[in-house]
């Protein structure tokens, strides 16, 4: 079995770079402010840019270790990561620091998720999760909303309207009418469209066609998927 599923971690890990970019430097917190003057001079000082800051990236698969490459392009840039699949030595190559979750929320400027999507990462993310991030921190999620619990999510953008929730991907898929989603001023929704799009699609094609040119002829492949893969993939 192959799959194109790293041709199409590419335009994931662009889409959350940029967001990360954008975040860095306040936008998604001054643009819904950009009717008072007072209040877009005011907040926008409180984000701290993208030089020197901290990014933390929850799994270190394909796109989380995309991302972290991106990130590694800036300067003074410090990349965090929760995977406690990554080994020592990939962190080291990384240039990243390995840290448990919780300490990850807490000295982020921005927590991106990109865990693997099994039931062993069902809820992962909680309350005390958000609540323990930095203040005019964002919270990117473009791995998939049961991930975290949505509930708690809600709560804390409610009891923090400094944080902002940058949101790809809902439970379900869109949220229902009448979803909180819908509500706060401080959460983001895009419809789940960090992935392939349009002309993206033929890039995956065109690996895969590849991918089949390699395995007749006998060469070796690049994208074989086993069962054991499975159980980490993001």
């Amino acid at each position: 079995v192959f799959s194109a599923w790293a041709v199409n971690a590419v335009p994931v890990a662009e889409f959350t770079f940029a967001q990360i970019i954008l975040a860095n430097k306040g936008y998604f917190q001054t643009v819904r402010r950009i009717a008072d003057y007072r209040a877009v001079r005011s907040f926008s000082r409180s984000n701290s840019g993208n030089y020197d800051a901290t990014v933390g990236i929850i799994g270190a698969g394909m796109i989380g270790k995309m991302v972290i490459e991106r990130l590694k392009t800036l300067d003074n840039m410090k990349v965090l990561v929760f995977d406690p699949f990554l080994p020592d030595a990939v962190a080291e190559e990384l240039g990243v620091e390995k840290v448990e979750l919780m300490e990850l929320f807490e000295r982020s400027e921005i927590v991106s998720n990109h865990l693997a999507n099994n039931e062993q990462t069902k809820g992962m993310l909680k309350y005390g999760h958000f609540a323990a991030m930095k203040p005019y921190a964002t919270f990117i999620n473009t791995g998939r909303a049961a991930q975290l619990v949505e509930e708690d999510l809600f709560r804390v953008m409610r009891e923090r309207p400094d944080l902002t929730a940058l949101c790809d991907v809902t439970n379900p898929e869109p949220p229902v009418e009448g979803s909180p989603y819908y509500t706060y001023e401080n959460i983001f929704l895009s419809p789940h469209i960090a992935g392939s799009q349009v002309n993206e699609c033929r890039r995956m094609a065109a690996y895969m066609a590849e991918e089949c040119r390699r395995y007749v002829s006998g060469e070796p492949t690049r994208y074989e998927v086993s069962l054991k893969m499975l159980e980490t993939m993001a």
